[in-house]
């Protein structure tokens, strides 16, 4: 340890402001000139989000929880003996981000589809439970996400306010490629937006995604002609939906909640097997 990291920890034993101590680091780090690994840059980033989150306005006046170090407080794990966790308050660099990003490609590429599913179950799971992540990426890993995107997994959801996908799954910025129209109906645009993923993006999972009480799915099943009072696009819509659901089937489900759940069921399924006669998919 040098003589000038020394002195700035005894410092931060005293009643210097922990801004101030992490500047002095960072200043001393910088005149050595040492590279930082990702790693440690990610780590730090995390602490001084944390840092920030700790503040509160009260009066007008800042309040902030003090973490010190090498006297009372909470200092973070590894603050005592790792300089760069410290020195990583001089910033991220765009060359960092795209290297991240790299690492993080690369990754990905050796998941299986099985283990992205799994991934998908468990954050499901979460979800339902009230247990869930809610994955927030750090200012350094948004940054990373500038140069490039790279999805495990691409969905055709319903635009229902109710069910966001990355929510519904407990998934962050940049983890599902997420394709959102009423009754998660595949036409020329939404059809475009899953082959871009395949082909482009190279998503490990493709899905769709369906939801009991679907507005769109219960008004498919209304007459004709009440489809046909609707605005164009609405009413185009509907009759398509209209067209995959097997009605005759339907009508014969007595209790409601069976008749909803089978009538989403079936469109999922319909969406599906449009997605499998689609060359340009199924090819990749």
């Amino acid at each position: 340890m040098s003589d000038n990291f020394a002195s700035t920890l005894a410092l931060a034993g005293s009643s210097v402001a922990l801004g101030a101590v992490l500047a002095a680091l960072a200043w001393t780090a910088s005149q050595r000139g040492e590279e930082l690994s990702l790693k440690t840059k990610r780590r730090l980033q995390k602490l001084l989000e944390e840092e920030g989150d700790d503040e509160e306005e009260k009066g007008g006046a800042r309040v902030g929880r003090r973490r010190s170090v090498g006297g009372k407080g909470t200092a973070p794990a590894a603050a005592d003996d790792d300089e760069d966790y410290w020195a990583l308050r001089c910033g991220f660099s765009m060359e960092e981000a795209r290297l991240q990003a790299d690492e993080e490609h690369e990754a990905a590429k050796n998941k299986t589809p099985q283990q992205v599913l799994v991934d998908m179950q468990k954050g499901n799971a979460r979800f339902w439970m009230g247990a869930a992540h809610r994955p927030e990426a750090s200012a350094f890993e948004r940054r990373a996400l500038i140069s490039k995107q790279f999805p495990l997994t691409a969905v055709l959801g319903c635009s229902d306010s109710r069910v966001p996908v990355e929510i519904v799954f407990d998934q962050g910025l940049g983890d599902m490629f997420v394709v959102r129209v009423a009754g998660n109906f595949l036409d020329n645009t939404t059809t475009a937006s899953l082959e871009y993923a395949v082909h482009h993006l190279s998503v490990k999972v493709l899905m769709v995604m369906g939801h009991e009480g679907c507005g769109a799915i219960k008004a498919a099943q209304l007459p004709t002609a009440d489809i046909g009072n609707e605005p164009a696009c609405l009413g185009n819509l509907l009759a398509g939906l209209k067209q995959g659901l097997n009605e005759g089937d339907l009508k014969a489900i007595r209790d409601s909640k069976a008749h909803d759940r089978e009538a989403v069921t079936t469109n999922v399924k319909r969406q599906v097997e449009k997605l499998t006669q689609d060359k340009g998919i199924m090819e990749q």
